[in-house]
């Protein structure tokens, strides 16, 4: 993996059709019908743990969306932080900004749980391989479902309140009552 000079900005300071293009080239036009825009329908991206990065030359490569979504079990849901896309333009992967991205990411959440704000628990389907070095797991996963295809073993959750959390449910948008 190349060393990369990155610079990370707030993903609101990105024009949304440049962060759409990114997503597309990432990811491919097909992307919305992935189960993880099922999981998170209708609900905007969480502002303080979204993230761009920026190159040396700050062109927009790479960006990290976090979802306010909800695990929902018969005594109810129990919110979760769905973290992804993690997305880099093709050309620029295996550079480290995924790495950059998610790290900061993960930096920013310890930062507001440290300052009074609330721990949540994050979910993402991805690769246990990559996304263990953050303490990503399908350890306490195996009971949960989603609203569409997906691999069991690659349902990976992280945080401090994990253990605490139903064995069951289905994962969705949260549901604001």
């Amino acid at each position: 993996m190349a060393s990369t000079t990155a610079t990370l900005i707030p993903l609101e300071a990105v024009d949304p059709a440049m962060v759409e293009a990114v997503l597309d080239r990432a990811f491919g036009p097909d992307r919305h019908a992935r189960t993880a825009y099922r999981i998170r329908e209708g609900m905007p991206w969480l502002p303080g743990l979204s993230l761009a990065a920026l190159d040396e030359d700050d062109m927009l490569v790479g960006t990290i969306q976090c979802w306010p979504i909800g695990l929902q079990t018969k005594q109810g849901q129990v919110p979760l932080v769905m973290v992804g896309p993690v997305a880099v333009v093709p050309e620029r992967q295996g550079e480290g900004f995924g790495v950059g991205l998610m790290s900061a990411m993960i930096a920013e959440d310890a930062r507001l749980a440290a300052s009074g704000g609330r721990a949540l628990p994050q979910v993402l389907i991805g690769d246990a391989e990559y996304y263990g070095r953050w303490g990503f797991s399908a350890a306490l996963t195996g009971g949960w479902r989603c609203p569409g295809p997906y691999e069991q073993h690659r349902l990976l959750a992280r945080g401090t309140a994990l253990a605490a959390m139903p064995a069951e449910g289905m994962l969705g948008p949260w549901l604001v009552a």
